[in-house]
């Protein structure tokens, strides 16, 4: 993603700048993360136009998998570069 697909991401389902895969991915994403509840089958209809069930479900693991390690972050309360400071496992090189 570019700066600005960042500037127009909360904002996604109105923007040009997002295809409909990508938007459908984004939807499914706030839903996964905000209100699961509002998966309703309007969103899986458009899920399936965009994605196997194989995908859907992948990105439905990584979604849940990226916001449970943010959640234990922020409730740790570990900074950036904190966590593994010592070490080279898991970090990106620099």
């Amino acid at each position: 993603m570019t700066e600005d697909d960042y500037s127009e991401l909360l904002e996604f389902e109105r923007s040009d700048r997002y295809d409909a895969r990508q938007k459908a991915a984004l939807l499914y994403t706030s839903m996964l993360v905000w209100n699961p509840s509002g998966v309703d089958e309007a969103l899986w209809a458009r899920l399936r136009e965009q994605f196997s069930e194989e995908e859907i479900v992948e990105l439905g693991s990584f979604v849940c998998l990226t916001f449970g390690q943010q959640r234990v972050i922020k409730t740790w309360g570990v900074g950036h570069g904190e966590l593994l400071a010592d070490t080279t496992g898991g970090l990106a090189s620099a």
